[in-house]
């Protein structure tokens, strides 16, 4: 679950380790190339094959990660449209969901129209 994922990686990051690795999925695999694309990581990477398969996820000279808010749980799912989505943090954070299109920003979000299931807020 991507919510393991997250809190490995913020973990790691207060340890003050250079990468971090983890179980795959291509849930997994999503967030953390849109942590990626927002700059909180260096690279995420797949190794290994098929039933071994690990993401190896480097840190480096990205942004640290100063908070983390889980919005949707397996227990409660909360959905929104594209006009709900407001900026996090005053525009230093980023809003996650999941739509139809994949994993966007809540600003890719606006920008594409789309809704979907808010997953967290990070900055």
């Amino acid at each position: 679950m991507y919510i393991d994922l997250l809190i490995k990686i913020k973990n790691a990051e207060k340890a003050k380790k250079d990468s971090v690795k983890t179980r795959y999925s291509k849930m997994d695999l999503a967030v953390a190339e849109l942590l990626k694309r927002c700059n909180f990581l260096k690279d995420a990477e797949v190794k290994g094959r098929s039933a071994k398969k690990v993401i190896e996820i480097t840190f480096g000279n990205a942004r640290l990660i100063n908070g983390l808010k889980i919005l949707s749980k397996p227990s409660r799912l909360l959905y929104g449209g594209y006009k709900d989505f407001k900026k996090v943090k005053e525009g230093f954070g980023f809003l996650v969901i999941s739509t139809p299109e994949g994993l966007l920003t809540g600003y890719e979000a606006r920008k594409k129209k789309v809704g979907g299931q808010l997953l967290f807020e990070i900055w």
